[in-house]
């Protein structure tokens, strides 16, 4: 009989809010060389969308051409006139409208969601993936513990993918553990690659390790 690989997940970066992309590049190519991410969120200013879409322009390719999808947490409109992959919208409310006007084109996203029930909505609408446990408006952040247990309610039960947010290196591991099938960094990882890459290698350890204990 052949051994099945162990589970694995892929990364996925939390950009900072972004004002200068001259100034953030530096810190995006450092980010993309340690981290190899699949995906990337391009977190906007409340700007207008001419400035929104020049943002998305300046460090989409930039991100892309490293072989990541580029979401940006912006309107369908300044995604697409961005050059970006996909959108991300942080509530329940317009996916579907965002859904039909990205048809099966572009990647859809959906954060913000406050309960089991609005992540079923999310796929519902036709989420391509769901995440859990990124910053609220206010900047709190549910327990790691919530966190855990949403993303394994999430990633045992549904098909569509599951991002769970690890708000700090610390917490890359057991949201890693959860199965997910993206583990999210935070802000945070721009400011130290290395360690997130350390932190990623460990958490891929020991998702392998537990594998072997079930096996």
């Amino acid at each position: 009989m052949t051994a099945r690989p162990a589970p694995t997940f892929e990364t996925y970066l939390v950009c900072p809010r972004l004002e200068d992309a001259d100034a953030f590049r530096p810190r995006l190519e450092a980010a993309l060389a340690a981290l190899s991410p699949a995906s990337i969120l391009l977190d906007l200013p409340a700007l207008d969308e001419r400035a929104q879409i020049n943002l998305v322009k300046a460090l989409a390719p930039l991100a892309q051409a490293a072989g990541a999808a580029v979401l940006a947490a912006a309107s369908v409109q300044v995604a697409v006139r961005g050059g970006a992959d996909g959108v991300h919208l942080g509530q329940v409310a317009g996916l579907g409208l965002a859904r039909e006007a990205l048809r099966s084109e572009r990647i859809l996203g959906a954060g913000g969601l406050t309960s089991r029930h609005d992540a079923m909505d999310a796929g519902e609408a036709g989420a391509d993936y769901v995440m859990f446990g990124e910053p609220r408006p206010d900047g709190t952040l549910m327990t790691l513990s919530q966190l855990v247990d949403r993303a394994g309610w999430w990633a045992e039960l549904f098909e569509t993918p599951c991002v769970a947010y690890a708000a700090s290196a610390s917490a890359v591991e057991p949201v890693a553990l959860t199965r997910a099938e993206f583990v999210a960094l935070g802000p945070w990882c721009f400011d130290d690659p290395d360690g997130a890459r350390a932190a990623l290698a460990q958490a891929r350890a020991s998702l392998a390790d537990k594998s072997r204990q079930r096996a």
